[in-house]
């Protein structure tokens, strides 16, 4: 019995520990987030940045971005943010560096670097693959796809699930205004008929009362 528990007991802490590594691997990854981001619309992502080396600090940031329209990013003190874009004007790029004077994002820190985007592709998936510079002259590309069997590789791409669009909010306002108006005009149309209709059916009754009264008189 004693025997069963001890094992029990140590497959436990075996798992328990596998689970704390694989989140301490995954948590020093360049990851990107974007909670509600829907295909087709503007959203806000957030790239998190740790620094993995020891000795050195993250002095740089690229990010690669799927063809975006708009693209602006939020002010962080002691950095500066650059655009990069195609013949068509859309945001292929940003990079972020640290101004003279900043160390950058030391070892066991993080960074966020969030921006305004949209309209977000028309797909499940959207990779944004970036680059990591660090202090010593040191770069890591965070581009590799996700394997075929589903292992994570070494330095994986970022990337969101976008959940479908929904439908054209002012669209459906548009309708519905429409609809209303169309409904009203039906009603209006109504009531003129219907007052019409009295009216004649008022005025049938007089002239058969003035019939009838003149008959008596005579």
């Amino acid at each position: 019995m004693h025997r069963s528990i001890s094992r029990a007991t140590g497959t436990a802490v075996a798992a328990t520990t596998l689970a704390f590594l694989a989140c301490g691997t995954a948590a020093a990854h360049v990851t990107v987030d974007a909670p509600g981001a829907q295909q087709g619309k503007y959203g806000v992502i957030t790239l998190r940045v740790p620094t993995e080396s020891d000795t050195a600090s993250t002095t740089a940031l690229t990010v690669t971005l799927p063809n975006l329209k708009s693209a602006r990013t939020e002010p962080i003190p002691g950095w500066s943010a650059k655009t990069d874009k195609n013949e068509k004007s859309e945001i292929t790029a940003i990079t972020w560096t640290a101004e003279p004077g900043n160390p950058g994002v030391g070892p066991g820190q993080f960074q966020r670097f969030a921006i305004a985007v949209g309209p977000l592709p028309a797909q499940e998936k959207v990779s944004f693959p970036a680059k990591q510079t660090y202090s010593d002259g040191k770069v890591v590309d965070w581009n590799q796809p996700e394997g075929k069997d589903g292992a994570e590789p070494e330095h994986p791409a970022p990337s969101l699930t976008l959940a479908k669009g929904a439908g054209d909010h002012a669209a459906d306002r548009t309708v519905d205004t429409a609809a209303a108006s169309a409904s009203t005009d039906n009603d209006n149309t109504a009531r003129w008929l219907g007052g019409i209709g009295l009216a004649l059916g008022l005025l049938g009754v007089a002239l058969g009362l003035g019939n009838v009264i003149r008959a008596r008189q005579s």
